[in-house]
């Protein structure tokens, strides 16, 4: 477990720089306009501009009125609109079970309102043993509205089991097969994110609990289902377009 978190914090210390603002370059023209982009050449008296959009401007020095080397204003968050967001991690914690560190890795379609609330439709792929689709709802609350925000969210779904039936034996013992079913998922957590323009990176730590199931004969050849239940610390960092 230890080794796990220690990952993800190296992890999120090596994406800070990349979160960081970055300055951009601007020519303050003779007109009164402004142009914003990164300058690529001087020469010959003539100032060479690439824009945003990929676009290229020459000026001539004559047009100049200076030229300068500045960080974009932050503006803040986004208000409303759709989004997309990746995130992986492990479902950690010392818990009678073989499984000693689950892996989760989710994709998120998600729509922000108001800027603070943000409503998600998520489903990817968890290795509890067995490989396992989540498919939940999530709903987060960021309390601010500045570059770097504390969160809240809570997330609630089901598993299903997307492996092959029957997979649970290395025998062909009708007894030793296994029909692996999934369960009821929920979590409830807390993270914090950090803002670039439009790109979001973010730690979060959950509660977090699952159910999975099998069915197996018996020796009376009757149907038996064994349930598990798991309860872990959720650990995921996730990355938001």
């Amino acid at each position: 477990m230890k080794k796990h978190i220690a990952i993800l914090i190296l992890l999120v210390f090596a994406l800070l720089p990349l979160s960081a603002q970055k300055s951009r370059d601007v020519l303050y023209l003779k007109n009164g306009s402004m142009i914003y982009g990164k300058l690529i050449e001087v020469k010959d008296n003539q100032y060479k501009i690439r824009t945003s959009d990929g676009s290229i401007f020459i000026f001539s020095g004559t047009e100049i009125e200076k030229f300068v080397n500045e960080a974009p204003v932050f503006d803040g968050r986004k208000k409303n609109g759709f989004g997309f967001a990746m995130e992986a991690g492990f479902l950690v914690g010392a818990q009678s079970s073989e499984y000693h560190a689950p892996f989760s890795f989710n994709c998120l379609a998600s729509y922000t309102a108001n800027t603070k609330n943000l409503i998600s439709l998520g489903s990817g792929v968890e290795f509890i043993g067995k490989p396992y689709a989540p498919l939940f709802f999530e709903y987060k609350y960021s309390f601010n509205n500045r570059r770097a925000t504390p969160f809240i969210f809570a997330r609630c779904g089901k598993l299903f089991y997307i492996g092959q039936e029957g997979d649970g034996s290395e025998a062909n013992d009708m007894y030793d097969q296994k029909d692996f079913k999934g369960g009821f998922s929920c979590a409830l957590g807390t993270g914090i994110s950090w803002v670039k323009e439009d790109f979001e990176t973010y730690l979060s730590f959950a509660y977090r609990y699952a159910e999975t199931s099998y069915v197996q004969k018996n020796y009376n050849n009757y149907d038996a289902t064994y349930e598990n239940a798991y309860n872990r610390l959720e650990v995921k960092l996730g990355f938001k377009f």
